[in-house]
């Protein structure tokens, strides 16, 4: 066993509600405190004096600068697998072009297809290995991986490989999901429907097989996936036993009441949605997760996730990390800078990126700092936790810990 501390704070994100508002005074704030870990896992947290009398001579890893622990935050939705840039479609946006005059200038979601396709697995494990390591010094030890850039059956198990490798190769946990649904490919000659139907005959029996992803996504929208559609694909991928996410009401609120229907874990952007799609996700178990990076790559107003949480909803928040519409992939500096816009509080957004986001991956041992969940966290030079939205993501962590492991990156 090892004792780690003391810090000037420890924000255990024990005891919350998964589902609505939450004030920062619901927040567990230990201060002079310590926590315990072995083998992986979180023994104890508490004050560290009194944890250090309760256990004599257990090792200790001494902090001799004040710092705020934190968990280590979970990045439920990203897209980074993939080859290229698509800093033209980003020069096209701002200078006012559209999503179809970009997509007619080949660009848009395709241009990644075509790279991605072309790059060879090694080529794309190395380029996420990088990203995700970049994520995890930045406090993200948990990240879900999307495919949906290949949209044929070689490419898409190479993103898949390419992901599976990843993960044994960054001190980062990796969610994988196949987003084959992600549109129908150009070149597919089938029907909409056929493509679906492709993926889970055809593709799915091979990913399962395999050990490649447990979990599926679909695009819901007028330039991807119709409704009715969608949900026939997930009702069918979850009596195969897949785990269902959606991505839903980014430009029109299509996608809502097929993730709700569906039981999906989650149902991400939500840019578009309205009170009624509002509605049906506080009265479910999907988890609203909402994506500013989304909104600050493409300009557009943030999810309303003011009104999410108001309404009762599990809102988690991610950073749709993509070459595309979200390239920065700042999982911090996007959320601080959305709960300013949306009002959110600092409860509310560190829920949203620990042990709501773990909900949204159905996750049972990670996203809090108490006995028995995993120990992954985090610690920022402050004494003050409300510095680090403060900042407004300029305030990076300086320590990292995964499985109770400090992680120097080089």
């Amino acid at each position: 066993m090892r004792l780690t501390g003391p810090f000037a704070q420890i924000i255990t994100m024990a005891g919350l509600p998964l589902k609505g508002a939450l004030a920062d005074e619901q927040l567990e704030v230990i201060n002079d405190s310590g926590i315990i870990t072995n083998e992986g896992k979180i023994v104890a947290v508490g004050n560290y004096e009194a944890l250090l009398a309760a256990h004599p001579g257990i090792d200790t890893d001494v902090r001799k600068q004040p710092m705020v622990l934190l968990p280590g935050f979970i990045d439920c939705h990203t897209h980074i697998c993939f080859d290229g840039t698509r800093s033209r479609d980003y020069a096209m946006r701002i200078s006012g072009k559209s999503y179809l005059d970009i997509a007619r200038a080949g660009g848009g979601i395709w241009d990644s297809v075509t790279k991605t396709r072309a790059a060879k697995e090694q080529v794309l494990a190395e380029s996420l290995i990088s990203r995700a390591n970049r994520h995890f010094q930045e406090g993200v030890t948990t990240i879900e991986v999307k495919s949906g850039y290949g949209l044929d059956a070689y490419a898409e198990i190479k993103m898949l490989r390419a992901i599976k490798y990843a993960a044994q190769h960054t001190p980062a946990t990796l969610i994988s999901t196949c987003l084959a649904a992600h549109m129908k490919p150009r070149d597919y000659e089938g029907t909409e429907q056929q493509y679906l139907d492709w993926i889970i005959t055809d593709l799915l029996p091979v990913l399962k097989e395999h050990d490649l992803t447990n979990r599926v996504d679909i695009f819901i929208e007028e330039t991807a996936f119709s409704a009715a559609t969608a949900l026939s694909f997930l009702e069918k991928a979850k009596a195969m036993g897949m785990a269902l996410t959606v991505h839903a009401d980014q430009f029109t609120a299509a996608g809502t009441a097929v993730a709700v229907q569906a039981g999906a874990l989650s149902a991400d952007h939500l840019e578009a949605s309205t009170d009624k799609e509002i509605a049906l996700l506080a009265a479910s178990d999907t988890v609203a997760v909402v994506l500013p990076g989304a909104s600050m790559g493409l300009g557009m107003p943030y999810a309303p996730a003011r009104r999410l949480l108001d309404a009762g909803t599990c809102v988690a928040i991610a950073s749709d990390w993509n070459p595309g519409s979200a390239p920065m992939g700042d999982l911090l500096m996007q959320a601080a800078v959305m709960s300013a816009a949306e009002k959110l509080s600092t409860a509310e957004v560190l829920a949203g990126l620990t042990v709501r986001a773990a909900k949204a991956l159905g996750l049972q041992h990670t996203g809090a700092l108490q006995p028995g969940m995993d120990a992954d966290f985090q610690a920022y030079e402050t004494t003050d936790y409300r510095d680090i939205l403060y900042y407004q993501g300029k305030l990076k962590p300086a320590t990292v810990w995964k499985g109770g492991q400090k992680i120097i990156m080089l």
